[in-house]
């Protein structure tokens, strides 16, 4: 009888120590995957910042651009366009593509006026200019940031038991940051001459 009480209480004591075990796992996987998605959340925060930059400097690019000819006037109103739509954008999925395609419009429009020499000499426009390359500079750094920390998430979320703890609270995987097209905002090259 003392046999059997004793092999019933190791029993219980293990079951117990396991159940303890695999509770401070949950927590502490649980306390890590709020962590990953708050950086997550954050790190979009500072993408935001420099995309609502981006779109405060594109009415003044519209404004010196605006006595262009027609072709280029047709341009103008497609950036407008696409800044107003992405402004508009509340879902993640929509702000992306949106905001790819705001990007998409601004590079024909900025590698279109770089074949007239008359608008690269505007201090205005090269002064925009500048200023959208650099902000443009800033959002990729801010987006290369903010797609590492998503991947981390990410793969937190698949990791065991990170997958138990993000099925059962419903922490779904994130999309990256990816604005789908390449960048043509680019400083001007160095001109070496021999």
């Amino acid at each position: 009888m003392e046999t059997a009480l004793w092999i019933v209480g190791s029993i219980l004591g293990a079951i117990l120590l396991i159940a303890l075990m695999f509770y401070s796992r949950f927590k502490s996987t649980y306390n890590r995957l709020v962590a990953l998605d708050q950086r997550c959340e954050t790190a979009f925060s500072d993408v935001d910042v420099h995309l609502k930059h981006r779109h405060n400097l594109i009415p003044g690019l519209v404004g010196v651009l605006k006595g262009s000819t027609a072709y280029e006037k047709e341009m103008l109103f497609g950036v407008m366009e696409a800044r107003n739509e992405a402004l508009r954008t509340v879902s993640m999925p929509i702000r992306i593509k949106a905001e790819g395609k705001l990007t998409a419009q601004l590079n024909t429009l900025i590698s279109s006026f770089d074949k007239f020499p008359d608008m690269k000499a505007m201090p205005e426009f090269a002064r925009l200019r500048q200023e959208l390359v650099d902000c443009e500079n800033r959002i990729t750094a801010a987006r290369r940031f903010h797609n590492l920390a998503i991947e981390e998430y990410n793969t937190a979320t698949r990791q065991f038991p990170g997958t138990l703890v993000a099925q059962k609270l419903r922490m779904n995987t994130r999309q990256p940051f990816d604005l789908g097209v390449e960048r043509v905002l680019v400083d001007e090259p160095v001109a070496i001459a021999f």
